[in-house]
């Protein structure tokens, strides 16, 4: 990124950024990297996982609020460049729990933010949607132009939202879709309930993981990626990006492939067993889009994320992985009943 004398303009002059969702998995790694970068940024969260996932910062306000509540939307976008949407009841068991309250804030609080963003003066929208858009695909390259066919309310709700952004793309108002591939390593607002996270979790403290099937692809990105990615959309010339959807992953490997990986990175005594499933979902795409028009490339490995995970359990950093219900999104929302 590029910088005034200041310290504040970044390429775009998209120096102001509001972020939903700011406290979560991915937020929690991105808002330090934007702030880094001389950013102001606000973040709206219901902190649901920990009000010190943040650190404070003189450039960061941090929001404790709902993204439904519309009044509070218009409070608190008006004069920000660029929105990143990153709040979601994420993966599908999570959903699961409370279709009801995934419905609510997955698709119907939508539309009102990209309309309030749009009124505000927003210039550009970020929007996090999913890999898992796609379904089940036979091909070994998944690529944007394929048609969806998500399996879940939860993918069939974040295709639907890519739809009703892109009635909103306008030369005033530049929209771009990002759909990442399942995040994996560190980060202040663990997750330890997604594939790679989990196998690392259970490796390091039980010594042993259980591999159901093992040849379904999972496509992983380290959350380092992840993180430069939306910079890259948010540095990325507005032309380049207006309307368009962009896949971003990096390593497409299987069950089994990932557990070898984990126990490479673990230790040798770490057992692998292997029982049958009947979920026979395998996933894979194509990144090479976003390479070939942005120039963004993952740098980073899912070894080194095991092995990132791995200091932070030595330095006790993750304490209680096993059983605290902050690492794990159904746990807490049970917890907190949210509604």
């Amino acid at each position: 990124m590029t910088m005034n004398v200041n310290g504040l303009t970044m390429k775009n002059d998209l120096n102001r950024i509001y972020i939903t969702g700011g406290g979560g998995y991915v937020g929690a790694m991105l808002v330090p990297r934007l702030l880094d970068e001389g950013c102001m940024v606000t973040v709206l969260d219901l902190m649901m996982y920990g009000e010190d996932v943040l650190k404070p910062h003189p450039r960061l306000t941090t929001v404790k609020g709902d993204i439904r509540d519309v009044e509070l939307l218009k409070r608190t976008i008006a004069g920000h460049d660029a929105a990143i949407h990153l709040a979601c009841i994420s993966n599908d068991p999570s959903f699961d729990l409370s279709p009801e309250l995934g419905k609510s804030i997955n698709l119907d609080a939508f539309r009102p933010l990209v309309e309030v963003s749009k009124k505000a003066g927003v210039k550009r929208f970020i929007y996090a949607s999913s890999s898992s858009v796609y379904g089940v695909k036979s091909e070994s390259n998944v690529h944007e132009d394929m048609t969806l066919e998500p399996l879940t309310d939860y993918s069939k709700f974040k295709a639907d939202c890519e739809k009703i952004l892109a009635e909103y793309q306008s030369p005033d108002f530049t929209t771009v879709t990002i759909r990442p591939a399942t995040v994996c390593g560190y980060s202040p607002r663990q997750r330890l309930d997604v594939v790679v996270n989990i196998l690392t979790n259970l490796a390091f403290h039980k010594r042993e993981i259980t591999v159901f099937g093992g040849k379904q692809l999972r496509p992983n990105i380290h959350i380092a990626d992840m993180v430069e990615c939306y910079v890259a959309l948010l540095n990325a010339p507005k032309e380049a990006i207006a309307g368009e959807i962009f896949n971003a992953g990096d390593e497409n490997k299987s069950v089994l492939e990932l557990a070898e990986t984990v126990k490479a990175a673990i230790g040798d005594d770490v057992r692998l067993i292997a029982t049958p499933t009947n979920d026979n979902r395998s996933y894979h795409i194509s990144s090479k889009k976003i390479a070939r028009k942005l120039g963004f490339a993952a740098k980073h490995t899912i070894r080194e994320a095991v092995e990132d995970l791995k200091r932070a359990f030595e330095a006790g950093l993750l304490p209680d992985s096993l059983q605290d219900e902050r690492y794990f999104n159904i746990k807490r929302m049970q917890s907190l009943k949210l509604k």
